[in-house]
């Protein structure tokens, strides 16, 4: 039988594919300042369910490093690619977005047969497979990528954290909040800062 996507109130996902190969594909880390994009790549293991996988966005971070941990251990084939800052500039981040998802694809130790993408459009790669608007809400395997993406990029605003704690980076993950940008004002950009995006840009302007 065709996979079906987990009960929403989300209108049924009808996919054309009928294998256990099946990968999701989400990011994480499209509207912060600094640092990559990040994107994974899940094949569930349908014999091995995980319970509790939803939207990254909808769980606490203790909720989602324990099913992190879960989805790395019982799932087929999983894999997390990423576009750097300076990609993110060359590119723009939509490409670079979708450069970072077909790289954590390519990066899949079992190769997928089928995607299901998170969003309208899909990244480009050679694997069939459809764009999922919510996905992350509609279907597991989107929502274990959405997770290990999320993790992921949590712990390089830790580890950025550690080299710079005046910018707050383990509190607002990169995102243009009040603090950031006081502190993007007060410190100037980093090396890691996507020099592109608009507050970014206007601070590398008054320097």
């Amino acid at each position: 039988m065709p996979l079906k996507s987990s009960p929403s109130a989300w209108p049924e996902i009808i996919i054309e594919y009928e294998g256990h190969l099946l990968a999701g594909v989400d990011e994480v880390g499209r509207g912060p300042l600094v640092g990559s994009v990040v994107a994974a790549a899940v094949i569930l293991d349908p014999d091995r369910p995980i319970e509790g996988l939803t939207d990254s966005k909808c769980l606490s971070a203790a909720r989602r490093e324990a099913l992190d941990v879960q989805i790395r251990d019982r799932a087929l084939a999983f894999a997390v690619g990423e576009a750097s800052p300076q990609e993110i500039d060359s590119l723009n981040i939509y490409h670079a977005t979708h450069l970072a998802m077909r790289r954590a694809i390519d990066a899949l130790p079992t190769p997928a047969e089928y995607l299901l993408v998170d969003g309208n459009r899909l990244p480009g790669h050679a694997c069939p497979g459809q764009a999922v608007v919510k996905g992350d809400l509609r279907h597991s395997a989107i929502s274990a990528a959405s997770i290990l993406a999320k993790v992921a990029r949590d712990a390089q605003m830790a580890a950025l954290d550690l080299l710079y704690p005046d910018y707050g980076f383990c509190r607002h993950k990169g995102y243009p909040t009040p603090e950031h940008l006081d502190a993007l004002v007060r410190l100037g950009p980093l090396a890691e800062h996507r020099s592109s995006f608009a507050p970014v840009r206007a601070r590398l302007a008054w320097a």
